[in-house]
């Protein structure tokens, strides 16, 4: 189900519920990372850092939301929904846009009713949903979706 919009090519899926990502997952003979195993990938090689790059939030680094929340954007970043994937220089480990661009799914339970989200999105303000740094998480119901969640993949290598 790729998009086949020339401007989605290259973005993130999204719209994505946790359901939907476990069945994809175990489509493509892979899953969803558990919370601890999202950390550790994304600090990247980093101990008690907030940032996969450091401790210093840096807009170059990552997209989220710049300006006043709600009300104005200014697209520091250079974006107002979602990056390209590899917009932004990858982590320690290589993996892109752990910080920030969208909400991903883990495989861990948040409550009883809510599964763990990763990562923060484009909708992150440092006053409004500070989650964007690797420790932080959200919880949602298994169920829902929306423009600023996605999902990435894990497997086990034995």
């Amino acid at each position: 189900m790729a998009s086949t919009h020339p401007k989605a090519l290259n973005h993130p899926v999204v719209h994505v519920s946790y359901n939907d990502a476990i069945n994809y997952c175990n489509y493509m003979g892979k899953r969803l990372p558990t919370e601890p195993e999202w950390e550790w990938a994304a600090r990247g090689g980093l101990y008690d850092k907030r940032f996969p790059w450091g401790d210093e939030d840096d807009v170059s680094r990552k997209n989220t939301w710049q300006g006043t929340f709600p009300d104005r954007n200014t697209m520091e970043d250079g974006y107002l929904g979602t990056a390209p994937v590899g917009s932004y220089e990858p982590n320690g480990y290589g993996l892109y846009d752990v910080s920030g661009n969208v909400w991903e799914w883990v495989n861990d339970k948040y409550d009883d009713q809510m599964i763990v989200l990763k990562g923060g999105s484009y909708l992150c303000h440092i006053d409004y949903c500070y989650r964007y740094r690797v420790a932080a998480r959200m919880g949602n119901t298994p169920d829902s979706s929306s423009g600023n969640t996605g999902f990435r993949c894990a497997y086990s290598t034995n």
